[in-house]
Order: structure tokens, then C-alpha cells, then sequence
């Protein structure tokens, strides 16, 4: 029996080579995603339990990869706005451009105002202390509901958004459609993406 398992020893690796591939293509990110990860200086920690879905063009927030629980009862969305990416179109002779790092409030109110469907929209900013601890990022804020124009298929969602001094924005998108469901997924999915510590 041994000398059998030591010929066939030389077939089992590339068989086993292609189940690990096999095995972690669930968790793959999209090789734009991961692009724009190593330059914004974040780290994806895939969530377990979760499939990756094709991300679909979106006018309300743009994102560049998604996955969704395999129960379907949550989807996450990721957007990274790389500075080094950002072109700011400004024609005041006066002044000079903003500077990126100074429009991420303004940035998010805008889309505070845009993914909610209407009536009031909860708002909650996190804390320095709890950014950094969440995120390591030096912002971060919340706001909770959905748009139509965001999803057909959730009627609620959550946006996180988290801005590092010098790197980058990355937006976060929860949608579901029972908070309670989903309270405790979502805890635990909060800091899948990160800023590297320097």
C-alpha cells in the first residue's frame, strides 16, 4: 500500500493544487478591487459565509465589488475613492482647489441625502476613538435607509463611510430588509474593510 501511495504521490499535487483554488475562489476580490485596495492602502478581510456578486453600474454610488450572505438576507457593497484617482474640475481664479482631504464631509452629507427614499434619515458619527478602533481610518459616519435607485431588491440599508488623512474615501453599503435580521451580521462584517496600519 505504500509504494502505491508513493507512485501516485506525483498526481495528487496538482489535484490538490486545484481544490485549494477551487477553495478559495469564494473569497477572490476582482482584480480592479484589489488594485484599488493596495493603493488606498486598505485590507478586504472576506466575511465568512458570504458569495461574491458581480458588481452592477449604479448612479447613486459606483462600487467596485459586492457580496451577498448565503442565506441572501444581506448585501454588502465596497466603493474606494483613491486620492491619487480624485480630479477635482475647479475654475476659481481666487482660490486654489480643494484639497481632498477637506471635502469628505461634504461628500458624505451629499450622499446622505441621495440613498435614503425620503422622510427622516438617521445620521451617526462615529467617534475618533471608535473610527480608529473599527477602521484605524481618522472618520467615520453612518447613515441608515435605502433608495430605489440604490436596490430593487432591499428596502433598507446602511452606509459607512470611512476617510484616512492622505489615502483615501471607502464607502461601505448594508442592504437588507429586516434590521433585526441582520443586526448581528452586520456587527461582525463592520470592519471587513480597513486602512493598514502604517
Amino acid at each position: 500500500m505504500l509504494l502505491l501511495l508513493k507512485r501516485l504521490y506525483p498526481f495528487w499535487i496538482p489535484i490538490l493544487a486545484l481544490v485549494g483554488v477551487i477553495g478559495c475562489s469564494k473569497s477572490a476580490v476582482p482584480e480592479p478591487f484589489q488594485k484599488l485596495l493596495t493603493e488606498a492602502e486598505l485590507r478586504f478581510i472576506a466575511p465568512q459565509d458570504f458569495q461574491p456578486l458581480p458588481a452592477v453600474a449604479n448612479p447613486l454610488l459606483p462600487y467596485e465589488h459586492a457580496i451577498r450572505a448565503d442565506d441572501s438576507k444581506l448585501e454588502v457593497r465596497y466603493a474606494i475613492r483613491q486620492f491619487s484617482r480624485v480630479k477635482i474640475d475647479y475654475s476659481n481664479p481666487h482660490n486654489s482647489a480643494p484639497e481632498p482631504d477637506h471635502l469628505f464631509n461634504m461628500l458624505f452629507a451629499s450622499l446622505a441625502e441621495q440613498l435614503p427614499s425620503g422622510g427622516n434619515t438617521p445620521r451617526r458619527e462615529y467617534t475618533t476613538e471608535q473610527a480608529k478602533e473599527l477602521f484605524n481610518a481618522d472618520w467615520a459616519a453612518a447613515v441608515f435607509d435605502a433608495s430605489q435607485q440604490l436596490t430593487k431588491d432591499d428596502k433598507q440599508g446602511l452606509l459607512v463611510a470611512v476617510h484616512k488623512n492622505g489615502k483615501a474615501d471607502a464607502y461601505t453599503v448594508f442592504l437588507f430588509n429586516s434590521y433585526p435580521e441582520v443586526k448581528q451580521r452586520i456587527n461582525t462584517t463592520l470592519p471587513s474593510l480597513q486602512f493598514k496600519t502604517n
